[in-house]
């Protein structure tokens, strides 16, 4: 960090990482009749094969806990169900309405039963279940232990998070934003406000905003700003699984243990929260085999017994953008750097909330307020004040 640079080139708005947050800020900014400058979308793993979005479960839901992240989410619903108008009678994001089931024991159950009202208070439609039911509607599961199951029958589902973002940034480019290959590795600040980035290749690129869309490392590139923000990557291993025993209906199933699991085409993939670590594991992509057949594939066993006899086909790693405070988005602009705006710490459901808090990002820089949703509960503020505004369904 320091107060001035010499620039090689320049643009109204520099967005620091290319994945779906990058592009889809860039995405609405360029598309907005009011917005007439430039934008620059910088991303450092040109491939995205290590990219959040690429190696996510690409899933939606509206069972949270919290209003506006279900309205965000409500929103990014409509995105998926509109892409064909948006990109072109050919595209297809593959979107398929299997819904969650979020189970919950009798010690859960006021949270379930809790976060239910929420979420039909928003409009979603989510049908809770009691063990019966259960039984009756899914009857290859065991119901032992549970209370209840909270059933999202429209509205909630999975897709190709490859095509979202391939679809999402082509479009970026062809309304006028710049995509480049490179790494930040300086932000220049003068006073409260930020001027520009150098990348790792040398160059310099002056900025009126700037964007920190930058997943796992937003931490990582909000300090090069002098700017602290708890957001730091979180390993999560998907399991690629099939299983003799047809399953019909399958939704993505979240259980009290921990592990989730959905359909994939004729398999079926599954995951579970990784125990504690220390530090920022951002950069290791090492499968965690043991947690698998020592912690998952028990519970999963125990919850869907023909699991029992489940193949192990593949598996692989990738990182939440964890917010260590709340598991809640960053997003918005600073209080005090007005020009250096937020995106981040979204905690696993960032790829289903990336139209809207894109849209916002464009409002709050073109606008200079969200039009569309009040979002400011997730305003930077509460990192300041370390004041937490917990999301308890985090999956």
């Amino acid at each position: 960090m320091s107060a001035a640079v010499e620039t090689d080139e320049r643009y109204d708005v520099v967005i620091i990482g290319g994945a779906i947050m990058g592009a889809m800020a860039a995405y609405f900014l360029t598309r907005d009749p009011a917005f007439t400058g430039t934008v620059a979308v910088i991303e450092r793993d040109a491939s995205f094969a290590r990219s959040s979005t690429t190696l996510s479960a690409a899933s939606l839901r509206q069972q949270f806990s919290i209003p506006e992240n279900i309205r965000m989410s409500l929103f990014g619903l409509e995105f998926l169900r509109t892409a064909k108008e948006r990109f072109g009678a050919e595209t297809d994001l593959s979107w398929h309405e299997g819904g969650y089931l979020i189970l919950a024991s009798d010690a859960g159950l006021p949270i379930l039963e809790a976060n239910h009202q929420v979420q039909k208070a928003e409009g979603a439609d989510i049908d809770l279940l009691d063990p019966a039911r259960l039984a009756a509607t899914f009857p290859y599961l065991n119901v032992e232990g549970l209370a209840a199951g909270a059933y999202g029958r429209s509205g909630e589902g999975w897709f190709d998070a490859h095509a979202l973002l391939d679809c999402v940034r082509k479009a970026a480019r062809r309304q006028g934003a710049h995509l480049i290959a490179g790494e930040v590795v300086e932000i220049v600040r003068a006073g409260d406000r930020i001027t520009g980035v150098t990348l790792a290749d040398g160059r310099r690129i002056a900025c009126g905003s700037l964007v920190n869309a930058a997943g796992p490392r937003a931490g990582r590139v909000a300090g090069l700003a002098g700017i602290p923000l708890p957001v730091e990557g979180r390993k999560r291993c998907i399991y690629v699984l099939h299983c003799r025993t047809e399953l019909p209906r399958l939704p993505l199933l979240v259980d009290p243990t921990g592990f989730w699991i959905r359909p994939e085409g004729a398999y079926q993939i599954c995951g579970a929260a990784a125990p504690p670590e220390d530090g920022d594991p951002d950069d290791d992509f090492e499968v965690d085999w043991p947690l698998f057949e020592e912690t998952t594939w028990p519970d999963l066993a125990h919850r869907i017994p023909a699991m029992e006899e489940v193949k192990l086909v593949r598996a692989w790693a990738g990182h939440y953008e964890m917010n260590l405070l709340d598991h809640n988005a960053v997003i918005g602009p600073h209080p005090e750097v007005a020009n250096f705006y937020f995106m981040n710490g979204f905690s696993g459901h960032g790829l289903q909330q990336a139209p809207a808090a894109g849209r916002a990002i464009a409002e709050w820089i073109v606008h200079g307020r969200s039009l569309s949703l009040d979002l400011g509960v997730f305003g930077y503020e509460r990192i300041l004040a370390n004041r937490p505004h917990a999301e308890l369904n985090i999956i």
